[in-house]
């Protein structure tokens, strides 16, 4: 696959974005929560249990992306533990991290915006693709 990167410690730079990316999105969740309280649009025992049929599309689709930032990331943030440990981070692995992170982004984006289904699917599937490819080269690599 190509030389072990300088410094196996870059791969945290991407499973930070992605951290922080998630952070930004908690931020959201609870800002768009706040605020459709306030507007009347929804009331506060709506939340109780998480979320419920009263909950406004916009909060509900923030949440569920929530959700999704915290569900497969995991493998990633994983596969990116064990890369360093086992000082296997190169250059391919760096890359296919950042790439992985931006189409998490672009996953968001598409999800929180426009949520036009077949965009969002593909910025998904590619970014589960991806992920596979991460855990594939790891798991070539470390037999």
């Amino acid at each position: 696959m190509g030389d072990t990167v300088r410094g196996a410690e870059a791969i945290f730079a991407p499973v930070s974005v992605l951290a922080l990316w998630t952070g930004f999105v908690l931020f959201m969740t609870g800002f768009r929560r706040i605020r459709a309280v306030r507007q009347g649009r929804v009331p506060a025992a709506s939340f109780r249990l998480g979320e419920s049929p009263d909950v406004p599309t916009d909060v509900s689709v923030a949440n569920r992306n929530l959700m999704n930032l915290l569900e497969m990331p995991l493998l990633f943030y994983v596969v990116c533990v064990l890369l360093y440990v086992t000082r296997r981070t190169d250059a391919f692995a760096l890359g296919a991290a950042w790439v992985y992170v931006g189409l998490r982004i672009v996953h968001t984006g598409i999800h929180l915006t426009s949520n036009r289904i077949v965009r969002r699917l593909v910025a998904f599937a590619a970014g589960n693709f991806v992920l596979l490819v991460l855990w594939l080269c790891f798991i070539v690599r470390g037999l």
